[in-house]
């Protein structure tokens, strides 16, 4: 198993789409990327610590590969909003790739590269790319938010390269 970290907005939505893909063994919600041990929602949304909302992915590189994931991470969210996606606003909510290897580092660039020169967005992609810090758990109401309640997410999009 291996572990891949991603912010693309609200992780409610992040969450539930990474869950879809084949060989992705577990998605959790939490927060990463800041200067506070411990946050909770409150303190990211309310208390400027420098947090994404994240998701951390377990996945068997045998059955999907670090660049799909990268890949679909690209597709699912608009990586063009600094501080944002869709009518959510702060830098809780940025595009965000943490890596845990140099592998993982070179895959994300040259994929961010591939990305910006495809012509799909006509916006430059922002997406920040930085080595994996503390993953903190968010509470456990965020985990599974949308199958919990038994919604179907709406907040994130599929965009072909």
């Amino acid at each position: 198993m291996e572990k891949a970290m991603f912010g693309a907005g609200c992780f409610w939505g992040v969450e539930s789409a990474f869950r879809q893909i084949p060989g992705v063994q577990d998605v959790a919600c939490g927060y990463s990327g800041g200067r506070l041990a411990h946050p909770s929602y409150q303190d990211v949304c309310y208390k400027d610590t420098g947090h994404a909302e994240v998701v951390l992915v377990d996945f068997n590189p045998q059955q999907v590969s670090y660049e799909a994931l990268v890949d679909f991470f690209f597709q699912m969210h608009d990586p063009t909003t600094l501080n944002r996606q869709g009518p959510d606003v702060g830098d809780q909510y940025r595009s965000a790739i943490f890596y845990y290897s140099p592998e993982q580092a070179r895959t994300a660039q040259a994929a961010k590269e591939r990305w910006d020169r495809s012509g799909v967005y006509s916006r430059p992609i922002v997406t920040q790319i930085e080595a994996a810090r503390e993953f903190w758990r968010a509470e456990e109401y965020h985990q599974q938010y949308f199958a919990r309640r038994g919604m179907q997410p709406t907040c994130h999009v599929a965009r072909k390269p």
